[in-house]
């Protein structure tokens, strides 16, 4: 209950920021936030850590969570972003070492999908919070880099903010999970889903199919095992038809098959043999909600919240859903793994 209450602020300030950036989605057209970002001398900005063209909405986004994160008390006294190279001092992000004696730390994606507003397709902001490493901080061996590199069981709170038809901001404190969705004619968040609960089994598959001749063997088998429907192939209720939805957004993809049950997937590939999404800023606090909502999160070779992080941009496979089908991928994975040296 004493952690919950000093945690809190963050929470509330994280809220605050989702509508924030709920009402500069709706206004990225208008606003002229379309498009890549572009430097004080117009051209565009270099690539960010992760390979990736930064986009306008990345950078006003991250700028929004940072100041919220670390101006939401004393609470949290460092972060680390998605679209940042190194982890920040909460004094170094609000200018004032006042800031700097928090108990927690926070990760984040600011923008999940940010591609998808050309389109006008969902987006969503991600985060997670772990408690600091005891003797880190400002002047401390090792800094803070100890508190972020900690397995995903040592969260303490995880969410997202998913900004589509609605917006719908879910958390976990590690007791269950609930929803909130934005009244925006109130410009509240109201608790419209409590307890959520994801079903055993689904039918649902989103994956990225055009890489499919990237993928591993196990992989593979497993998607064609499910699209057969009818029989139960890769943990899908027995007479279900296959469904396949992908909209190329983690935040809208894991929701959909949160509330309607079924699988996530962004494996390996030859081009990307350790995955694509990050471990601290995607796939942790994405496993630590989906296992609170009665799921399931896996690498294919085991729990994403016990790997061990060893730099803070780590990427990792990611599989999330419904415990039935993940343990259906898994053992797709210990049965043709070897075969496939993958």
């Amino acid at each position: 209950m004493n952690e919950i209450r000093a945690i809190e602020p963050v929470l509330l300030s994280v809220a605050r920021a989702c509508k924030q950036i709920n009402r500069i989605v709706q206004r990225a057209m208008t606003d002229d936030l379309y498009g890549p970002a572009s430097g004080p001398d117009g051209l565009p900005l270099d690539e960010n850590v992760q390979g990736e063209v930064q986009q306008k909405l990345d950078v006003v986004c991250n700028t929004i969570m940072l100041r919220a994160l670390c101006g939401c008390g004393d609470a949290v006294g460092a972060v680390a972003s998605e679209e940042e190279d190194t982890t920040r001092t909460c004094a170094e992000v609000m200018g004032d070492a006042a800031f700097a004696a928090g108990d927690y730390v926070a990760v984040f994606d600011p923008i999940d999908g940010s591609a998808n507003i050309d389109s006008s397709l969902p987006v969503g902001t991600i985060f997670g919070i772990y408690r600091r490493f005891p003797g880190a901080g400002p002047g401390s061996v090792g800094s803070d880099e100890k508190s972020f590199l900690q397995d995903g069981n040592n969260m303490v709170a995880a969410g997202y903010c998913l900004y589509s038809a609605t917006t719908v901001l879910v958390v976990t404190l590690g007791s269950g999970v609930d929803g909130f969705t934005l009244d925006p004619d109130k410009g509240e968040f109201f608790h419209t889903h409590p307890d959520i609960r994801i079903p055993d089994n689904g039918s649902i598959y989103s994956f990225n199919e055009a890489n499919i001749n990237e993928f591993s063997e196990p992989v593979r088998k497993y998607i064609s095992a499910f699209r057969t429907g009818g029989t139960g192939g890769g943990g899908m209720p027995p007479g279900a038809k296959a469904s396949a939805r992908y909209v190329g957004a983690l935040v809208a993809d894991v929701h959909n098959v949160l509330i309607r049950g079924g699988i996530y997937g962004y494996p390996s590939t030859l081009s990307n043999p350790d995955g694509k999404l990050r471990l601290l800023y995607e796939c942790c606090p994405m496993a630590m909600v989906m296992e609170q909502a009665g799921g399931a999160a896996s690498t294919g070779a085991g729990r994403i919240l016990d790997l061990q992080p060893t730099e803070i941009h780590q990427r990792c496979p990611v599989f999330l859903g419904s415990t039935e089908n993940v343990f259906e991928l898994d053992q797709f994975h210990k049965y043709y793994g070897e075969e496939d040296g993958r």
